[in-house]
């Protein structure tokens, strides 16, 4: 089947939207071979998936009709695993179904129960919803799935990942057993297998799209930085790309909140999604960005799962994605239906082995850069403002020339266009100025002096005239101190790992810590960009300062004189 044989009302539909030709996806979906039986599709997102299996189902709901019949119960439901991506898989059927008046309605979690019970009791020709509220319709009697002709499960991975697996069992257990089956999913673990092999009969394996191609229209590239100066190199990262719209992504709700207040505070226009966050501030978060009234989301995986903005050509993965999969969706929000995008990752550099692993794994070859420098953002500044004047120029009309000419009367060219730097200057948010991108590679370092002292631990070490620089904590026995929890706070505050930590020496009131000669001066960097920025937490409230030198050796005395008489009474 061709876009020209497509059913008359779907194929105005497609006209009207613009549609030239339909993408390779939705081309095998509609292909004779396809045509009434169930399929297991994978392809890569943002490839128009929600548009192809609306037209997969068009010959169950239309059977040959111009218009859909009088609504009653569903003809077909689709399941999608977010919010987000119900309602704009909703948005995207409702134009596609519009000529051909189709009813759709919508069972999505953070919405009214009572509303969506009035929508379904009036009729509607497709269904779509979210897992959880589509089973609580279901249990409730108010959702009848006896007369359904197909049944679409979108990003079917996802749901599994989300926990889904026994409310998409009992959808389908309750669905008409003469219906058809698609399902959708970017990657196919052995999960989905074991559900097409259960609810699927004799499906149709559709792969439109390679390992290798999901990603061919994104480029990938890492920078490598200290664990304490992530939000950093995520700031550096931003002001150098300045992209319209981008998506950051973290693991966690706390960490979203975290990042989101820091990059408000320091002037960007970002807004926050969540899984804390209602369906109502959602809406007015993605709303803001298609404004462009806001440029950055921060994001959870989950919140983020489904979500389609114009213009979002830059990915900042500022926590590592657990697996292939997730880098994968995370990635897919950008390069979209052929349009190019950048995503990001930004390597702890004790996780760079880890990253190069799952990275090969994904078919993704990356370019490993450095965080972007003062005089890098300066200089993408630089040729952004010219570029931005150039384009004013050919908009001016008469009264932005006169009062340029009347500006010109009481100031020199120079001091005109210096404001005017100054002006645009006022507006970006300031670069960091980071320690450096990482540590050298081992065989670059200076060689570590050998010995006791090379290790961490506690009063390890003979040789404390050696080449490491000595600290001093404002803690020591009497405060509980021990390494395994010391290594960790001066890994997190001073930007180091493990092996750069030498000799730790636990005194009563105090602690003294040997650094690597090599990393000492990067230590200190970190120590007072923490100083400025401290926060209230016990952890934060420890002094780390320099020594001065290495710790005194204790005498030797010789042994303490004989006892005499009995021991002293025990208090």
């Amino acid at each position: 089947m061709t876009m020209e044989s497509l059913p008359a009302p779907l194929a105005q539909a497609i006209a009207a939207r613009g549609y030239e030709e339909l993408t390779p996806v939705q081309s095998a979906v509609i292909a004779e071979e396809a045509r009434g039986r169930d399929l297991l599709v994978s392809a890569q997102t943002g490839s128009g998936k929600t548009v192809a299996f609306g037209l997969a189902m068009a010959d169950e709901l239309l059977a040959g009709a111009e218009t859909l019949a009088h609504a009653g119960r569903p003809l077909a439901l689709v399941v999608a695993p977010t919010r987000e991506l119900a309602l704009q898989v909703a948005k995207e059927l409702t134009w596609l179904y519009g000529p051909a008046r189709g009813r759709i309605a919508t069972c999505v979690g953070g919405m009214n129960q009572q509303v969506e019970r009035r929508a379904l009791a009036a009729g509607a020709h497709i269904v779509v919803g979210t897992p959880g509220r589509l089973r609580d319709h279901l249990e409730r009697g108010a959702l009848m799935l006896d007369s359904l002709r197909a049944v679409v499960l979108d990003e079917a991975d996802e749901m599994l990942d989300m926990g889904f697996r026994e409310d998409l069992e009992e959808i389908l257990d309750a669905a008409a057993p003469s219906r058809r089956t698609l399902l959708f999913s970017a990657t196919m673990p052995k999960g989905i297998a074991e559900l097409a092999r259960d609810y699927q009969t004799d499906a149709l394996r559709l792969a439109t799209a390679g390992r290798a191609a999901a990603h061919a229209d994104i480029a990938y590239q890492c920078v490598t930085v200290a664990p304490a100066d992530i939000e950093a190199a995520v700031v550096n990262l931003l002001r150098l790309h300045e992209a319209p719209t981008a998506m950051l992504f973290c693991a966690t709700r706390d960490n979203v909140r975290r990042l989101h207040a820091s990059l408000v505070e320091r002037g960007f226009a970002a807004v926050a999604l969540s899984g804390e966050h209602s369906q109502s501030e959602r809406n007015q978060a993605l709303q803001a960005l298609r404004d462009r009234r806001a440029r950055l989301c921060v994001a959870t995986d989950v919140a983020a799962r489904g979500i389609d903005l114009p213009g979002l050509n830059l990915v900042i993965h500022v926590e590592l994605p657990r697996d292939p999969e997730t880098l994968q969706h995370r990635s897919g929000r950008t390069g979209r239906a052929g349009s190019k995008g950048t995503a990001v990752l930004v390597v702890p550099y004790p996780a760079r082995r880890r990253v190069e692993r799952m990275l090969h794994s994904a078919g993704v070859k990356p370019e490993w850069l450095p965080v972007p420098s003062l005089e890098a953002i300066a200089a993408q500044d630089r040729t952004r403002l010219l570029e931005s004047i150039g384009e004013g120029i050919g908009g001016l009309d008469d009264e932005d020339k006169r009062l340029g000419e009347e500006l010109l009367t009481r100031h020199g060219v120079d001091e005109i266009a210096a404001a005017l730097v100054r002006m645009h200057r006022a507006r970006l948010p300031q670069a960091e100025e980071l320690v450096d991108a990482g540590p050298a590679p081992r065989a670059e370092r200076p060689e570590r002096r050998q010995g006791n002292d090379a290790g961490p631990g506690p009063n390890r070490g003979g040789n404390d005239n050696g080449g490491g620089v000595w600290f001093r904590l404002d803690v020591g026995r009497r405060d509980s101190a021990d390494p395994r929890w010391i290594i960790p706070l001066l890994c997190r505050r001073g930007g180091v790992t493990k092996p750069d930590i030498g000799a730790i020496r636990i005194f009563p009131t105090e602690t003294l810590v040997e650094i690597a000669p090599d990393m000492a001066e990067r230590f200190m960097v970190a120590l007072k960009r923490h100083a400025t920025r401290k926060g209230n937490s016990a952890e934060d409230q420890i002094a780390i300062i320099p020594a001065g030198g290495p710790p005194r050796a204790p005498e030797r005395r010789g042994p303490p004189p004989a006892r005499r008489g009995p021991p002293p009474p025990r208090r």
